[in-house]
């Protein structure tokens, strides 16, 4: 199983962040180590020192699919959920103007939060998801998927030209301004539409 990510898929994020809006999809993976389930609190590395949350909706790949059409892209997930992509983000800009790899800053155990899945014939607008984050009960994530820079098609047809993708890989699709950083004590609980997807401490 893969955890493929996509950045800067939300142009006024990438503007937060000072970053140039791609003109196609910025890649990165996670190692399955970096999954957190079941509502697991999340523990704050000895390493760290700002550690940011990242809300983002996530595609379950259904099947195999290698240099897979647009058209048919949505044939290949029916499984929808909510994760975050917790990143530690004075490593990420130390990595950054080094022109180093994130991956330090944005694999490491437990950072990739993944709520329950739910069908996505269940959702009544596919191409308009709507969520949100809450941190100790104040909205700081407010978003809806027609705002991604490539929708889920674009992304799957685009990955799988250079990866193969297996029944069971995760794709986080970026995630909306409003990113900030977390405390121990923090309550994180992240809804599509009103259904509370996930709901969890930060120790």
């Amino acid at each position: 199983m893969k955890i493929i990510c996509i950045g800067r898929n939300y142009a006024a994020h990438a503007r937060e962040l000072k970053n140039e809006v791609p003109d196609k999809p910025i890649i990165f993976l996670k190692p399955d180590t970096a999954l957190l389930k079941d509502n697991k609190p999340f523990f704050i590395p000895e390493w760290a020192t700002e550690i940011h949350y990242e809300t983002e909706v996530v595609y379950k790949i259904s099947k195999n699919g290698k240099y897979i059409a647009e058209e048919f892209a949505s044939n290949y997930f029916n499984e929808i959920s909510l994760g975050i992509d917790f990143t530690e983000r004075n490593l990420q800009n130390e990595l950054k103007a080094k022109g180093l790899p994130w991956e330090l800053s944005k694999s490491f155990d437990g950072s990739a939060v993944i709520s329950h899945f739910i069908k996505s014939s269940e959702i009544e607008n596919l191409k308009d998801i709507q969520f949100r984050l809450e941190k100790n009960g104040e909205i700081v994530q407010n978003a809806h998927t027609t705002e991604m820079i490539f929708p889920i098609e674009k992304i799957i047809s685009f990955v799988s030209q250079y990866i193969t993708l297996r029944a069971g890989d995760l794709i986080y699709t970026g995630t909306p301004q409003g990113v900030g950083p977390v405390k121990k004590g923090d309550q994180l609980t992240g809804f599509i539409g009103n259904s509370e997807m996930f709901s969890f401490k930060v120790k």
